[in-house]
């Protein structure tokens, strides 16, 4: 699977998550992963990658769902980050961080982004980009954590 949208952002941040791994945050402020701490925690955990743009505005994503193992050699050739992301239930929203699951709200079909349908499990997701363009490929992966020290940015 792959396409493209487009998206506005008044966060500067793009996020891709399966919806029942922040099932817990949903009582939570709006907000709740505007404190660096949470937000991290989240992302290690492997239960959403916020990524961070640099600034807020017009982005176009195109998006690869492939079926191929992840591999790490051809990624770093690329010259592209790669983070990891647990998929439990299969339904993942890609798009604007500003629709992030958070008081009482989770993204639906009016959101600056899309739904898509995965098998469970773990996944690589690589990202690049250049100016308002992103590339996100999401592929099967070994692991489903991260370990990071700071918060992404892309």
């Amino acid at each position: 699977m792959k396409g493209t949208f487009q998206m506005d952002t008044d966060t500067a941040t793009l996020c891709c998550y399966d919806l029942a791994s922040l099932e817990h945050r949903l009582q939570d402020t709006p907000d709740w992963w505007s404190i660096p701490e949470d937000e991290l925690e989240e992302v290690n955990a492997g239960h959403c990658l916020f990524l961070n743009l640099g600034e807020d505005g017009t982005y176009d994503v195109q998006w690869i769902v492939s079926e191929a193992a992840y591999d790490e050699a051809e990624a770093r050739a690329e010259q592209s980050m790669t983070y990891y992301l647990q998929v439990p239930s299969g339904k993942v929203y890609l798009g604007a961080a500003d629709d992030v699951s958070g008081g009482e709200l989770e993204p639906d079909e009016l959101s600056q982004g899309i739904f898509l349908q995965l098998n469970s499990g773990n996944y690589a997701c690589t990202v690049f980009k250049k100016a308002n363009q992103i590339s996100v490929t999401i592929q099967p992966g070994d692991q489903g954590k991260n370990m990071l020290h700071d918060l992404i940015r892309i």
